[in-house]
């Protein structure tokens, strides 16, 4: 039985809250993107991908609890020290999922509950197990932090092959590469006890180091294609844009240079998180100013 007062912990930690919550600022920042501006129905739909993120999260933890065993950075998830139950883990996905499909098939419409699914399944249902089996799987993995940019587009009435929409999703999708290579320079080891394939199989450290920045200059230059498809409009905005893309690429040069250490690593993961917020402020603000 579960006190109420460590429920809230143990909840937040089984829907990886950090996590999910940045998959609901990408919501809405699709939405925003649109031309929108901002509005009751994507607060609607924003929450209902925050509640699928959740729920495919919690499955994640409860697909993924034997292993999580093995890596010190997961040891201490709820399903691993028994904090919570794997059924009483099942029943709060279930909540979840069946608020999160109501709210965006209501709010959002069949385009964006389909996309929501689409996302639940790739990442449950395919990129997790195939985890166990390749170190390139993050590539597809990739698809599922591209798609919630585009449940908030659709949510506004826009296409969802429109070409401004498909550059925006180009951009997470490519930063989430260096964004994991990166932990896997942490934590290669734990992954690799853990049963879980990585480019250390096939490259050196330093190789995979140089991989991973030649990964994060091609986040840099993602975030050129906002001016370039017309999803800002010339000016003060872009020339920020380009000279963050500047800061990115000479802050991550060590990576050609030399393996960093922990420490070092962790600063450059948060840089290239940095740069991608800031891209995704500077774009909604130019986007808000416009409607204003």
């Amino acid at each position: 039985m579960i006190r109420v007062k460590n429920f809230i912990p143990i909840l937040l930690e089984l829907s990886k809250i950090r996590i999910t919550f940045f998959v609901m600022l990408t919501t809405v920042f699709g939405f925003i993107c649109s031309g929108a501006g901002f509005s009751f129905t994507i607060v609607m739909v924003a929450i209902g991908v925050f509640l699928l993120a959740c729920s495919s999260a919690v499955i994640n933890q409860i697909q993924e609890r034997v292993t999580d065993k093995l890596m010190q950075r997961t040891q201490k998830r709820p399903l691993v020290t028994g904090k919570i139950s794997v059924r009483s883990a099942i029943f709060i996905a279930i909540i979840q999922f069946i608020s999160a499909i109501s709210l965006i098939g209501l709010f959002g419409g069949i385009t964006a509950l389909l996309l929501g699914l689409l996302t639940l399944v790739w990442y449950n249902l395919i990129y997790t197990p195939l985890k166990k089996h390749s170190y390139m799987t993050i590539v597809p993995g990739s698809v599922i932090g591209a798609l919630p940019p585009v449940i908030g587009w659709v949510s506004a009435g826009r296409g969802v092959l429109e070409p401004q929409i498909l550059a925006i999703a180009f951009f997470f999708f490519i930063w989430q590469i260096p964004h994991f290579w990166l932990l896997s320079l942490v934590y290669r080891n734990e992954y690799e006890n853990a049963g879980f394939p990585t480019l250390f199989r096939v490259f050196s450290p330093i190789q995979v180091s140089r991989i991973t920045y030649v990964w994060i200059f091609a986040t840099g230059l993602s975030g050129l294609l906002f001016p370039m498809f017309s999803i800002i409009k010339p000016g003060i905005m872009v020339i920020i844009i380009a000279m963050l893309f500047i800061w990115l690429a000479y802050k991550t040069l060590i990576l050609l240079k030399e393996i960093p250490d922990r420490k070092g690593v962790f600063i450059l993961f948060r840089e290239i998180n940095m740069y991608v917020l800031g891209i995704v402020f500077l774009v909604s603000l130019e986007k808000i100013i416009t409607l204003l």
